[in-house]
């Protein structure tokens, strides 16, 4: 079931994405070597915290994963793509960090992803993480009132796959409202013109995800929960919430900061 949200809705689900925004930054900021991937979820449930907040993501207990969800923050490391659970691991230099997160404020969710380095960078990891934001950017673009699923779909995919870059293609983005996981399904890749016409009020979340090998072959680690490259490439992630709007303007990005 899709739901088309008031323009006020619209305004209370920007105020939480602007708190996983803020928890975003804050996380970003505090990722040195030598920092546990724990004590960066801390700081995201500080930030939580203190805007009076929830986490969409503590205790998530889909139907495919073996215990509830520990964090407030997916930590996905290096050659993890996605779902990284927040441990004991010491950030490296020259580590890929991946960062998903999400709040509940006022009964709305947000839901937002960031890819960045620690300390000294690879170039292959910044054109990585560049293209991932180059294929969010193409998403967004095409999220307008009229345009189908499948439009956003075929712009993401069409960046990943001319830069060369895999997709993991069982996941992608979705509806977001009152709950983390709505409909329609947004995959990252698809025929343009095809899937559900897009309406104003209508909210999704947009996240490319790309394995940098360009395989898209992936496979679970036994923690149940983080996805990894089957090559041990490495991979990167983005992610924002949207509103589609009428009148012909671009989607409000609801998780900007």
């Amino acid at each position: 079931m899709v739901e088309i949200k008031t323009d006020a809705s619209v305004d209370a689900m920007r105020e939480a994405g602007r708190v996983v925004a803020q928890a975003l930054k804050a996380v970003q900021d505090a990722a040195s070597v030598g920092v546990t991937l724990r004590e960066l979820d801390g700081v995201a449930r500080k930030v939580l915290r203190e805007a009076g907040a929830g986490s969409p993501f503590l205790d998530y207990h889909p139907d495919w994963a073996p215990v509830p969800f520990p964090g407030v923050i997916c930590a996905s490391v290096n050659d993890a793509i996605v779902h990284g659970v927040p441990d004991g691991y010491r950030l490296r230099d020259g580590d890929l960090l991946s960062i998903d997160c999400g709040a509940s404020l006022g009964g709305w969710v947000g839901d937002s992803a960031v890819s960045f380095t620690v300390g000294q960078a690879r170039q292959e990891d910044v054109r990585l993480i560049e293209t991932a934001r180059e294929a969010l950017d193409a998403g967004i673009a095409a999220a307008v009132v009229g345009n189908r699923v499948g439009d956003i779909a075929h712009a993401v995919g069409t960046v990943c796959r001319r830069a060369g870059y895999g997709i993991p293609q069982d996941f992608g983005g979705h509806g977001v409202g009152r709950t983390m996981h709505e409909g329609p399904d947004v995959p990252n890749e698809g025929r343009p013109g095809r899937g559900m016409k897009l309406r104003h009020g209508m909210v999704i979340a947009i996240e490319p995800m790309l394995i940098g090998g360009g395989g898209d072959d992936y496979r679970h680690s036994p923690d149940g929960w983080t996805l990894r490259t089957t090559d041990g490439s490495r991979a990167a992630h983005a992610e924002h919430t949207v509103a589609i709007v009428a009148g012909g303007a671009a989607a409000r990005v609801l998780t900007a900061l």
